[in-house]
């Protein structure tokens, strides 16, 4: 029976919704606050799927004596065929968020910041479109393009569809204005490097040879890092397995626990970054060419700690996510001009990755499975040279 009024709803829903869409998108446009106008249409969208399938709650929330425009939205989104969407983006009430809930929502973080590749696609589908091929992308990194939200957006970000930004968010005078130098005048390590997910290996990695694993591409940056005069640490930690298994569901917990430790006995840490591997489809190879060097491509990730279907989660807070998209922004930009290509688009998703213990705090996926432990080693030594630049230069 549910199934039956579904598919009808969905074939009454597809005449009216193109006019009546059409129509919204013309209002909104023209009322619109600026470049941003189309996120705030996806905003309006997802709003008013909840409140048509959750009648009381939108019968609580009404605003009396709405205009013609906002009858005009009302009526055209109430036919968008959006039910199969908001069965996948079940909302709920964080105010009463049970430890089940809780503890599934951990777990999907814990999981899913290597879970797509290059272009947002998830591990397995095909992916033709990456090659072995040099890219040497133009990217336009000047003040005047950046302040376009438009353009910012699109040339350095790739955002899940678990969450969304806007241009207050994503501003490039505040993002690029944020100091992420280092206190070079006191004695003491600055930099704390670390794993969350220890286990990551490579395509000619040996087994059970850490050196050949993530933990040893950290330990080749730490060394590089030292060698440039920025004292860094490395916790060689292991946060996923679990009684002999490889167990992923409170890495994030464990790591976070063990890294406030260090955080305590080492006052002077200004930078933490936790590094990782990707994990993409078979037949991707990141891999581009710098200084006549196969070199991994790296992406900054960046958690939000905000969903779309709920807005922020409260029991995920991050006071620092606008120094964190500083951070990755600053990096990003070294990287597009002085090694075009080595880094992919900043990947945007809604939960949280420790991002919060530090201002200065990188996720960094370098690589993936399909790397050798060569490329990787050489994206180190540009990494390297890119934290010296953005924590140390001028």
């Amino acid at each position: 029976m549910k199934r039956s009024v579904r598919r009808n709803l969905r074939q009454a829903g597809t005449a009216a919704s193109a006019v009546l869409f059409t129509a919204v998108l013309i209002y909104t446009g023209l009322a619109g606050d600026g470049s941003d106008w189309k996120y705030h249409i996806q905003e309006q969208i997802f709003e008013q799927a909840q409140q048509m399938y959750l009648p009381v709650l939108s019968w609580v929330n009404r605003t009396p004596g709405k205009g013609i425009g906002e009858w005009i939205k009302e009526k055209a989104l109430a036919w968008v065929p959006l039910i199969s969407y908001t069965e996948d983006h079940a909302a709920y009430d964080s105010s009463i968020e049970d430890e089940e809930t809780l503890a599934r929502i951990l777990e999907a973080q814990a999981n899913d910041e290597n879970a797509v590749d290059e272009n947002g696609k998830l591990i397995g589908e095909p992916d033709e479109s990456e090659t072995d091929a040099v890219v040497t992308p133009v990217v336009d990194t000047s003040i005047e393009k950046l302040r376009d939200f438009e353009y910012l957006l699109g040339n350095f970000y790739t955002v899940d569809s678990s969450t969304m930004i806007d241009s207050d968010q994503l501003n490039a005078d505040d993002l690029l204005g944020r100091s992420m130098k280092i206190d070079t005048d006191t004695d003491g390590p600055k930099v704390l490097i670390y794993h969350t997910h220890s286990q990551e290996e490579f395509a000619d990695s040996t087994p059970g040879d850490t050196s050949t694993s993530i933990v040893g591409v950290g330990e080749y940056l730490t060394q590089l890092l030292n060698e440039k005069g920025i004292e860094t640490i490395h916790d060689t930690g292991v946060y996923d397995i679990i009684n002999g298994k490889l167990d992923r569901s409170n890495a994030y917990e464990y790591a976070g626990e063990a890294v406030e430790k260090i955080l305590a006995e080492n006052p002077t840490v200004e930078v933490l970054i936790d590094l990782h591997r990707d994990g993409v489809a078979e037949g991707t190879h990141l891999v581009t060419e710098i200084n006549g060097k196969p070199t991994a491509k790296i992406m900054f990730f960046n958690g939000l700690s905000r969903s779309r279907t709920n807005g922020n989660i409260d029991y995920l807070p991050n006071p620092y996510i606008q120094d964190n998209l500083a951070f990755s922004l600053q990096m990003q930009i070294d990287a597009e001009n002085k090694y075009p290509g080595f880094v992919r688009h900043i990947y945007l998703r809604a939960y949280r990755y420790n991002l919060h213990l530090m201002p200065k705090s990188l996720l960094i996926e370098a690589g993936a499975q399909t790397n050798t432990v060569g490329e990787m080693m050489n994206a180190m030594e540009v990494l390297s040279e890119m934290l010296e630049d953005v924590l140390v230069g001028g």
